[in-house]
């Protein structure tokens, strides 16, 4: 979307601020998890599952609502900056509008998380209120997430391990040692984008003191984290086959190990504006890993509980 042909107030000017391309990383746990519960206990509930699909995307929405609002606050932006443009930056929508935004997206949220204590335990409002204020520490209050090196590791226990634990735990209240790796895997995926994302913008950031982990650790290191983040992911699921051959259709994922192993490249030969590609590309990495991952877990369900 060109921000130039966008008007002020408008639906265009929101989708800035919620930036439904990242929902994907948001999903992609979600789904993957459900098939992951299939392929273990043949059951899942739907109605369960679509809720806690939509609880993920309002997260995300709140998140990326949070980083544009938070960002103008703090007057961060500068024209040494390559992100993707923010709504309140180029003044489509006030700080008030997307705060409130955040309000209302909040209490959708937490209207969901009520019906999931009534299935199950009042624990869930605390995941919902740590993620929401994750969300608004990122960018929020005295020190912000996106000023430290650790936005990767928070990005990586709530879009990974909270995000697949929580969605497997709605639907068995229990926990096992599959959907934990799985979540080890996403999280570090989605990890990879952000540091994408840093990396990027390493430069702007150093310039307004944001010492990201890109910025602490310097090109080379950053880089060979980036590579860490993309392929750790397939030696976890091929831990899963080895502990249970069984389950050998999640290898399905291998299927995308190419485009993993492309991108590194990206960040040695492109910089500035060349990396919001690379960017989106660990993004749909994401995705098509989750989609793979998400079919793989249902054929060994068909395999082990509807072929009898």
């Amino acid at each position: 979307m060109n921000p130039e042909n966008v008007a002020a107030h408008s639906v265009g000017a929101w989708l800035l601020a919620i930036r439904p391309k990242t929902f994907g990383v948001a999903v992609a746990p979600v789904l993957a998890s459900l098939a992951v519960c299939l392929s273990d206990t043949g059951f899942i509930a739907p109605v369960t599952a679509i809720l806690t699909g939509l609880l993920a995307i309002v997260m995300q929405a709140i998140t990326n609502m949070e980083n544009d609002a938070g960002y103008t606050k703090r007057k961060a932006e500068r024209s040494n900056r390559k992100g993707l443009p923010r709504a309140t930056s180029l003044g489509l929508l006030s700080i008030k509008e997307v705060e409130l935004g955040i309000r209302v997206a909040a209490v959708i949220g937490i209207a969901i998380t009520l019906y999931f204590i009534y299935l199950t335990h009042w624990f869930f409002l605390f995941i919902t209120l740590a993620s929401i204020a994750a969300a608004y520490l990122y960018m929020g209050g005295p020190r912000p997430i996106a000023y430290s090196p650790y936005g990767e590791i928070v990005v990586f226990i709530f879009f990974g391990l909270v995000a697949t634990s929580g969605t497997y735990y709605l639907q068995v209240q229990d926990i096992s040692v599959n959907i934990l790796i799985v979540g080890c895997a996403l999280g570090l995926i989605a990890a990879a984008v952000l540091c994408v994302n840093n990396f990027r913008d390493r430069e702007h950031d150093e310039s307004i003191k944001r010492y990201t982990m890109a910025v602490v650790l310097g090109r080379s290191l950053t880089i060979a984290a980036y590579r860490l983040m993309l392929f750790t992911p397939y030696a976890l699921i091929l831990c899963i086959v080895v502990m249970d051959w069984t389950r050998y259709p999640y290898l399905l994922v291998f299927i995308t190990l190419i485009k993993a192993w492309k991108l590194p490249l990206d960040l040695t030969t492109k910089s500035g504006y060349e990396l919001n590609s690379t960017l989106f590309a660990t993004v749909k990495l994401e995705v098509l890993f989750a989609l793979t991952l998400t079919i793989g877990a249902l054929i060994h369900a068909y395999m082990i509980w509807f072929s009898k």
